[in-house]
Order: structure tokens, then C-alpha cells, then sequence
């Protein structure tokens, strides 16, 4: 029984069918057709819908854009539900509904719900409404018609001249019913198993041990509308609060696998900076605001993003049967192609990656086709020590170049106790990793060019961290 808040309605779904998504749900039972489909996969922000939830204090309300086309129902149990029909009330448009109409920020109509989506929640939002923050929360929604700019403009203008809104009058109210949904006990369907404790997640394996484990379904949802694949029994780990939590140690960063990467990304680039652009270029915010680290390393694919970073950073993955844990080191984890260590009957519990070091260098290229919402032809993750001018240390993450993930120890083993200015650290890394891996001929990058970017990467890392460096290697502004 998935229960959650229709806008202001109180809703009990029995749910038969755990294939279904929001969108699906929202347009055919609930007839809101104002959130549109466009691709069926999380690309062009037609189906943007917001969901609102308590802060982690408790004494408000975070706002957050989904995509409602690959996210499925069980993800809004105990939240509420926000789409574009909700926001204007009787007597008035809400603020970006007008500001989107006074700078003309709508032509053929199709995409403007999503856009009006991505507004409402940054409106509801602490971030400065300045023109890179814009860009970032309006990011995953498309427009063939007006070029951005009105758009852009118009949600800078809402934000900047915000007043309250009835959904702030309503907050207290809200927030006493999702508090009382959250304190209803969890029924659960035969098809949709939704364990809150480590206890019960065990059980539901045990009892169902083909069902599939499903988190922010970013993926797992593609398999439902790309593939239409239908999956018997779904658990899900929505309601698994342990899994949920972010802490940092004296020596750990540790990210609970079903922490929403939006999330966890606030807590690592607040210790590694230089993470920024790779999390930044992950997908898209509604992409981010569901998908997790747990679900991106658990899915094993050879391109993902997160996978290089684990194993530049030397981070464990802990794994859980319900009764006992173990830690897997990431270079350890990843088996074979979409294959892990993982045993049958355990799931991943938490990531836990190493604080930052004294003269550690780190840097996270992703080498892709558009600079968001887009797949990398390579990534490569650097984690380099140096001492006195010395190489103390090297380790390294690569996606795009292999059936898996993986590191090249070569690099290590060549490098580590040679002066990190010396020409031939240059020559040597780019040699090395020119050569280290064996890509594949594919419809983003061919093989020959994997191997050259791999090499020019390092080229490119070794200029950045030479303190004369005045060669500049990246476009910091673009279109």
C-alpha cells in the first residue's frame, strides 16, 4: 500500500502492478495530462513533477524535481505530490507561471510544464537565484522553441522577487499529514515489498529471491519503458531509512546506498572540490534527486560515473545479508561486465570513502558528447600524493575503456617515487595509459580515440597541477 499526498488529497494505492510509473499513474488514472511524456527516459524534462518532503529538521518542507516518466510509485509513499496543475490557485497564477508568460518564455507549450516544475521547486529553495544556479536547476528539461534565454530569465525574475505562496501557508498542515502518513504502518502488496528495517529486507529476499532491488529506479525504470520488460515482484528501498544517511568520521566520508545523489554530493565536494564538475554533469538534477550511489555501483556498468571515483579514492563497499556485513574494496568489487562481488542474498549498506590527505591531487574528467544529461565516452578519476616534489602515491578510476570499471596499477607502479615536475612523469603516464586498455569501437567514441583522450588526459592533469602552469586546459564558460 503505498500512501502519499495528491497535492492536498490523501491517497491509498493498492498497488497491482509495480511497473507503474508516476507519469503513467498521474495521466491514466488520475487524468493530469498537464505533465507530458516526451522520451519515456529521464532525457527531455517533459514529465518533470516535484515532490515534497520534511526537511532533515524536521520543522519544514524540501522540494525537489523528479522525473515522474522513470520514477515509479513506490518512491512517493509518505511524500507529497506536486504537479503543474496545483500551483495556480483561484484567484492567481503562482509567480513562475507568470513570470514564464511576461518574458514570453513559452512557444508550442509541450515542454513548458517541466520548465514551470524545475521553477517551483528552486522558488522553494535557499540557492541565490543567479544565473549558474538557474541553469543547474532548470537542467534535464529541454526546449526546441524559445533558446533558454526567456526561460532563464523568467525564473530568475519569480526568484528573485519571491513571497510567500500557499503551499508556505499550508507548510505546518503538511507536514502534520506526512508526519501522520509516516507513522501508518507499511502493508505491503504481493508485487511491491517495501522493508523498512534491515530485518524485514532479509525476510523479503529470502521469501522472494527473484524480485529485483529497486532504489531511484533511474535505470532500472529504462528496462520498464525502453525495453518493456515487466518485473513480477519489485523491492523496494524507499522506506530502508538506514540506507539513508550521510555521516563523516574522523577518517570516512560514509554515504548510505540509497542516499539520492544530490544528497551526497553536497557532503563530498564540500571535502573533495574538485568532484564538482563530475557531479555537476551527472545526468541531470531530477536524474540526481533520485538516482543513488548505491543503485549507480551496485548497476556495474562499465560507463557509469560513479565507479572510477571509488576506486581513485580507494573507497569499500559494504555489503549486507541482514545479519552480517563485510567490506569489499572497490577495486575488488566490480567482477565482470554488470557482475559484483555482490553474494545473492545481500544488498549494498553504505560506500565508504577515504577524507582527504595532506598533498593529495584529485581530478574527474568526463570526456562526453554534451556537457549534461549525457553518457561519458571515457571518464578517468586521478588521486595522486606528492611529498617534497616527489610521487608518493598514484591511484586511478576509468569508465569507457574496459568491460568494467577499472584502475591501472601500472601507473602506480612506474610513477610512485618520480619527481612530479620531471618531463618524463608526462611521457610515461601518457605512454602507459595510451596503451593500458583495449576499448571498444562504439556509437560514442572509437577505440583509437579512447586511447588518445586517455593519454591527453593525463597530459592535461600533470599541466594543472605544475605550479607555473599558465597553459589554460578547459573552457570554464560555454553556451
Amino acid at each position: 500500500m503505498v500512501r502519499f499526498l495528491l497535492n492536498n488529497e490523501p491517497v491509498e494505492l493498492q498497488v497491482s502492478n509495480p511497473n507503474m510509473t508516476v507519469l503513467n499513474y498521474l495521466r491514466e488514472q488520475q487524468r493530469k495530462t498537464g505533465t507530458k511524456e516526451g522520451c519515456a527516459a529521464g532525457d527531455c524534462g517533459a514529465c518533470t513533477v516535484v515532490v515534497a518532503s520534511p526537511s532533515d529538521d524536521g520543522n519544514s518542507l524540501t522540494y525537489t524535481t523528479i522525473n515522474s516518466c522513470i520514477a515509479l510509485m513506490s518512491s512517493l509513499h509518505g511524500k507529497q505530490l506536486i504537479t503543474v496543475e496545483d500551483l495556480a490557485s483561484l484567484q492567481a497564477q503562482h509567480p513562475v507561471q507568470t513570470a514564464m508568460v511576461n518574458h514570453n518564455g513559452s512557444q508550442c507549450g509541450f515542454c513548458t510544464p517541466g520548465f514551470v516544475m524545475s521553477a517551483f521547486a528552486f522558488y522553494h529553495s535557499d540557492n541565490a537565484p543567479e544565473r549558474e544556479n538557474v541553469i543547474d536547476a532548470l537542467s534535464g528539461n529541454l526546449c526546441r522553441c524559445t533558446g533558454y534565454r526567456p526561460i532563464i530569465d523568467a525564473t530568475i525574475d519569480a526568484c528573485s522577487n519571491k513571497t510567500a505562496d500557499k503551499f508556505d501557508a499550508q507548510q505546518a498542515t503538511t507536514l502534520a499529514r506526512l508526519y501522520a502518513l509516516s507513522r501508518e504502518d507499511v502493508t505491503e502488496d504481493s508485487q511491491l515489498l517495501m522493508p523498512d528495517s534491515r530485518e524485514a529486507l532479509q525476510k523479503a529476499i529470502a521469501g522472494n529471491p527473484d524480485a529485483t532491488l529497486v532504489a531511484g529506479s533511474t535505470d532500472l525504470a529504462l528496462e520498464i519503458t525502453q525495453k518493456h520488460q515487466s518485473f513480477k515482484t519489485l523491492i523496494s528501498l524507499s522506506q530502508m531509512r538506514c540506507l539513508q544517511e550521510v555521516d563523516v568520521t574522523e577518517s570516512h566520508i560514509i554515504i548510505g546506498a540509497a542516499v539520492p545523489l544530490s544528497r551526497a554530493m553536497k557532503t563530498l565536494v564540500s571535502h573533495y572540490p574538485a568532484l564538482k564538475e563530475l557531479f555537476t554533469r551527472f545526468a541531470s538534477l531530477p536524474v540526481r534527486n533520485q538516482a543513488t550511489m548505491g543503485g549507480n555501483v551496485a548497476n556495474a556498468s562499465p560507463i557509469g560515473d560513479t565507479p572510477p571515483l571509488l576506486l581513485a579514492l580507494n573507497a569499500d563497499i559494504v555489503a549486507d545479508n541482514g545479519s552480517d556485513t563485510r567490506s569489499i574494496p572497490a577495486n575488488a568489487f566490480f567482477t565482470g561486465y554488470r557482475q559484483t562481488a555482490l553474494q545473492s542474498n545481500e544488498w549494498i549498506s553504505a560506500i565508504h570513502i577515504p577524507l582527504p590527505q595532506p598533498a593529495q591531487y584529485l581530478a574527474a574528467y568526463k570526456i562526453s558528447k554534451r556537457m549534461e544529461d549525457d553518457i561519458s565516452a571515457v571518464l578517468a578519476v586521478f588521486n595522486v600524493g606528492i611529498s617534497d616534489g616527489v610521487i608518493t602515491s598514484v591511484a586511478s578510476g576509468f569508465g569507457g575503456v574496459a568491460a568494467t570499471p577499472v584502475e591501472c596499477t601500472a601507473l602506480a607502479a612506474s610513477l610512485v617515487g618520480k619527481p612530479w615536475r620531471d618531463a618524463q612523469t608526462l611521457s610515461e603516464g601518457k605512454n602507459l595509459l595510451t596503451h593500458a586498455f583495449n576499448p571498444i569501437d562504439d556509437v560514442r567514441a572509437t577505440a583509437a580515440y579512447r586511447k588518445q583522450v586517455l593519454g591527453n588526459l593525463w597530459h592535461r592533469f600533470w599541466l594543472e597541477n605544475q605550479q607555473d602552469n599558465l597553459i589554460p586546459t578547459r573552457v570554464v564558460h560555454h553556451a
